[in-house]
């Protein structure tokens, strides 16, 4: 090399910082010509727009007004929304009797922002929460609840049984006996209240007046059917799921059959087979509420889908982990619940959350079958003539309402994959 004087060298520029926030828009946004100039272009856009809706929104709403007629030539018409508020949240469910459906939305958003802390995440705290938050949430819609004696007999059926096929190996003896003890009484108690032996004996909770389900609409239509239609679809597509990957062919058979018959039809189909095809098989007299039978089709539509989602769960888990499962010794219900499910659930969770976020909206479909949901019950407001010609008002509203429930389920989706993959991250 050849030294060059001191005075010569060429002098260089000091490196352009890119750290705090101009460092990240000249690194992000300008970092070049053809960057900045679209950057500039679309913040004008956003800019032009912004001030539009908000002298539409804001500043020249009518927030006040009585008809529709007052808000002519004016911004949004937001004294509709005013107006027409219990019609959109609560449908035609009594008026002097809305507060029931009013505290039964705060019972379900208490039952299910507690059940989304982990702290919670106990099956016999989690039974607890939703028990009493499905109680009073019915209790206030219907206002009188008769609890037949076989879902007494059912319930103690099914936490013997799965008492018995958790805690196999690992409970005390007393507590073996106790679960068989539950077990063996409810199955008897069915056999003997089917065969007639047993009287149909009710309990009667009648605290309010009846409103039978043909009343209800808006807001606690939307999230029944998507909270119980989820919540039994759930734990109904993880059998779908598991029985799909049996050694099993008769089991296998019939759950892939199932699985991609409901996954080939348009859940409308599902809506109108349950509403008027499925009176046509069912003998003279005996006859199932239409809100029943829409919510079975929601969680029969849903399962299916919820079915493909967590079988991809379990084909992403190496071998060894099943392996390792049984060389501990567990017996399948315990290796499927302690080993195989929290692990293929955790990898899920996103597009779990996604079929969720789904199926919250196509609660709407239910209006084929003449129940309206809270999309419906805000279109309802628009056929009072004294308030015609606003559309954007209310479908804004309503588009406000659903966004702030799905961001909701996405930002807790983002929660949880981060909570639950602490311990893989590197």
């Amino acid at each position: 090399m050849t030294d060059v004087p001191v005075g010569e060298r060429k002098q260089l520029a000091p490196p352009v910082d890119d750290s705090g926030p101009l460092g990240w828009i000249r690194r992000n946004l300008f970092s070049s010509w053809g960057n900045g100039i679209t950057t500039v272009v679309l913040i004008a856009a956003l800019a032009w727009i912004l001030s539009w809706f908000l002298d539409w929104a804001v500043f020249t709403a009518n927030f006040t007004a009585s008809t529709g007629a007052e808000c002519r030539g004016q911004g949004a018409c937001w004294a509709l929304i005013r107006e027409k508020l219990r019609l959109i949240f609560f449908g035609t469910f009594p008026y002097e009797q809305q507060w029931r459906p009013l505290l039964a939305i705060i019972a379900m958003l208490a039952m299910l922002i507690t059940t989304s802390d982990r702290r919670m995440w106990r099956p016999w705290r989690l039974l607890a929460i939703w028990s009493v938050g499905s109680f009073v949430t019915f209790l206030l819609m219907f206002g009188q609840i008769h609890i037949p004696l076989s879902l007494f007999l059912a319930v103690a059926l099914v936490v013997g049984g799965v008492g018995l096929a958790f805690r196999q190996g690992i409970g005390t003896p007393l507590e073996m006996n106790a679960y068989r003890a539950l077990a063996a009484v409810g199955a008897v108690g069915l056999v003997l209240r089917f065969a007639g032996i047993l009287p149909a004996w009710k309990l009667p909770i009648t605290p309010f007046s009846y409103v039978e389900t043909g009343l209800w609409g808006g807001l606690p239509v939307t999230m029944i059917l998507a909270t119980y239609g989820l919540l039994f679809a759930f734990p109904y597509g993880i059998l779908l799921a598991l029985g799909r990957r049996s050694n099993l062919p008769l089991i296998k058979g019939l759950c892939v059959g199932f699985i991609e018959l409901i996954r080939g039809v348009p859940l409308i189909s599902l809506l109108i087979m349950a509403s008027v095809m499925l009176p046509l098989f069912l003998p003279t007299g005996v006859t199932f509420d239409k809100f029943l039978r829409a919510q079975v089709a929601v969680i029969l539509f849903a399962g299916a889908y919820i079915a493909e989602t967590v079988r991809g769960g379990l084909q992403s888990l190496p071998k060894g982990q099943f392996e390792a499962a049984d060389a501990m010794g567990l017996n399948y219900a315990q290796k499927t619940a302690l080993i195989i499910l929290p692990q293929a659930l955790r990898v899920v969770i996103p597009p779990l959350i996604n079929t969720f976020i789904g199926f919250f909206k196509d609660t709407s479909l239910v209006l084929i079958i003449g129940i309206f949901d809270f999309l419906n019950t805000a279109n309802q407001a628009l056929v009072d003539p004294a308030w015609a010609g606003y559309p954007g008002e209310v479908y804004l509203f309503a588009a406000f309402v659903y966004f702030i429930f799905c961001y909701s389920m996405s930002r807790y989706s983002k929660y949880l994959e981060v909570e639950l993959n602490k311990g893989t991250r590197r």
